[in-house]
């Protein structure tokens, strides 16, 4: 395909599902058109979209007939097919060192910090302020490091990069928990006062459109709530 050819690209996708706003955002920054089909989480997959995808997740796409899964690496080749201020070729001058950052950060992030939101979602009222207290540390020594020459996006960027496209979606959660009263207030302030590198970072992120434009705070509050009722009658 020429470079000045555009690629026919379905999106399957959810918009509740933060692995799927992935695709989402990488699509957005890299102004790439394409066709949505809604996948309903709730129901057992059908049995045309286990054709498309075996394992059943979102996101997927078809990309020129071509089917490509799982958000990371759906994000990751529409970054290296469409080159643009989302991240350097590794063959470019710099380029093999930004990517590292990059992945370094998104990792860091991920396996740190976002992987202990759930239990503090999930946990007793009396224990949440504990758990906003390991987050809040985790940000601290993992997150606010990498973040000193944000500016205002990872890296100095003045555009986001892949690394905004691979965390966007959960720093948008991150910030509203405490808004839905899933989270106690001071998961906001801690941040605010503890990560001013991170605070600020995210808070650009949130407001960026190539984010936040599938983004329904109201809609999440309400279907977190109700998803975590049913997880509590189970």
């Amino acid at each position: 395909m020429g470079s000045n050819e555009t690629p026919e690209i379905i999106l399957y996708t959810n918009h509740y599902c933060p692995w799927a706003h992935r695709a989402h955002i990488a699509l957005a920054a890299l102004g790439l058109p394409f066709k949505e089909e809604i996948i309903d989480l709730s129901v057992p997959r059908t049995p045309e979209y286990l054709a498309v995808n075996p394992r059943g997740l979102v996101p997927s796409i078809s990309y020129n007939g071509t089917i490509i899964t799982e958000s990371a690496i759906v994000a990751q080749f529409l970054t290296d097919a469409h080159p643009s201020a989302l991240e350097k070729a590794s063959s470019a001058e710099g380029g093999a060192l930004e990517r590292a950052k990059i992945n370094f950060f998104v990792d860091a992030f991920m396996s740190k910090v976002n992987g202990q939101v759930l239990p503090l979602l999930r946990a007793e009222e009396s224990e949440k302020e504990a758990l906003v207290e390991k987050i809040v540390q985790a940000v601290a020594k993992e997150v606010e490091p990498l973040l000193k020459d944000a500016g205002p996006f990872f890296g100095g960027s003045s555009k986001v990069t892949l690394a905004e496209v691979l965390t966007g979606s959960f720093i948008l959660r991150l910030l509203t928990y405490p808004k839905g009263g899933f989270a106690p207030e001071s998961l906001t302030t801690a941040l605010e006062t503890k990560t001013p590198h991170f605070w600020k970072w995210a808070n650009v992120v949130v407001k960026d459109k190539n984010v936040n434009y599938i983004w329904n705070e109201e809609s999440f509050i309400e279907k977190t709530k109700l998803r975590l009722k049913q997880v509590a009658a189970k």
